[in-house]
């Protein structure tokens, strides 16, 4: 059975942010297909609409599919950068929020967990983001337990990363526990990426 990941991108959206995970997911998936004739992750990204949105320092990324047309989902990946403008967009907050509760697993990069509390699915949970951001994500949302010193914390069905490279550490937890600690460590060492397993900086 196929893993459908989608991946939210947006305007100013930070490139490591996305681009990290869509290699982890992508790299594992190839990996995964030596030795089995499945496709075991597909990854999609996703915004309010397939124009290309215009990434931190200029990149410009043209989406997969829209809110109101992407695949059916398994997992949720929302990563940050400037959230300024999405944390006011109704639409987003909203299938943010249908989303969430509807698929098993829910992560953040970065300070795409404004964006997870925003709309709800961080409420009561223990979570991080980049070091630069704690101080606001504790001002803005008081209710949370807000994590330093950590790469990422696991929930359960909410993980939540710490800024930029944290979050292809995070998403190599989660190859490991979607498809095992084999696959983990074999896209790791496709990547060449010297993985940091403990969740603790």
């Amino acid at each position: 059975m196929t893993i459908t990941i989608g991946l939210h991108v947006f305007d100013q959206v930070e490139v490591l942010d996305f681009a990290g995970p869509f290699e982890v997911f992508t790299t594992a998936a190839r990996v995964h297909r030596r030795t089995h004739d499945e496709d075991l992750f597909a990854v999609c990204t996703i915004a309010r609409s397939t124009t290309a949105v215009r990434a931190r320092a200029g990149l410009l990324v043209q989406p997969d599919a829209t809110f109101a047309d992407h695949p059916p989902l398994d997992v949720l990946l929302v990563p940050g950068g400037v959230v300024t403008h999405e944390l006011a967009q109704p639409d987003t907050l909203g299938w943010i929020t249908r989303t969430a509760a509807a698929v098993p697993l829910v992560a953040s990069i970065c300070t795409g967990a404004f964006l997870l509390a925003k709309a709800g699915v961080l409420d009561g949970k223990a979570v991080t983001t980049h070091w630069e951001d704690i101080d606001d994500l504790k001002a803005m949302f008081p209710g949370l337990d807000v994590r330093t010193g950590q790469r990422w914390v696991d929930e359960g069905a909410v993980v939540t990363s710490a800024g930029i490279s944290a979050g292809i550490d995070m998403s190599l937890h989660l190859v490991e526990r979607l498809a095992g600690r084999a696959l983990a460590e074999r896209t790791a060492r496709q990547m060449e990426f010297d993985w940091t397993e403990n969740p603790r900086a």
